[in-house]
């Protein structure tokens, strides 16, 4: 299985919020491919910066939680290509998500793979229009 992980599954997994364990399993799962899009990644290091504070300990701690990230197996991808940011901007103009949703979906799709989220409040009407895949963590 190949899945990406937007922010809200990311941040879930490291702050061990509802749906934690499922993210952990998908991690620990040797037939499964997680990745993220740098862009999701920047947000959850904008927001582990946001709760912390920008002193050197919080930045420490924001860098922290993306290098545990990357140790448990999240492949980081930078796609930026025409046609990908180009469908990045198709998504975000038709389903009016975020620019950060609009990325990992765009990957999602990219990948055939899975979005894993806990977002409902943006992307319910995504999985209602089959646009990708998608798996809700809570």
């Amino acid at each position: 299985m190949t899945v990406v992980l937007d922010a809200c599954a990311m941040i879930a997994y490291l702050r061990g919020e509802p749906g934690w364990d499922t993210v952990a399993g998908m991690l620990a799962d040797p037939d499964t491919q997680t990745y993220a899009h740098a862009v999701n990644l920047c947000e959850v290091y904008y927001d582990t910066l946001r709760v912390h504070g920008l002193r050197d300990p919080a930045r420490s701690t924001a860098e922290d939680a993306i290098r545990d990230l990357e140790r448990v197996g999240v492949v980081t991808r930078s796609d930026m290509d025409g046609t990908f940011w180009r469908n990045v901007g198709v998504l975000k103009a038709t389903y009016r998500v975020s620019i950060a949703d609009a990325f990992a979906i765009a990957l999602t799709a990219r990948l055939g793979a899975t979005l894993v989220s806990s977002d409902h409040h943006e992307l319910d009407r995504l999985d209602a229009a089959g646009v990708c895949p998608l798996l809700f963590i809570r």
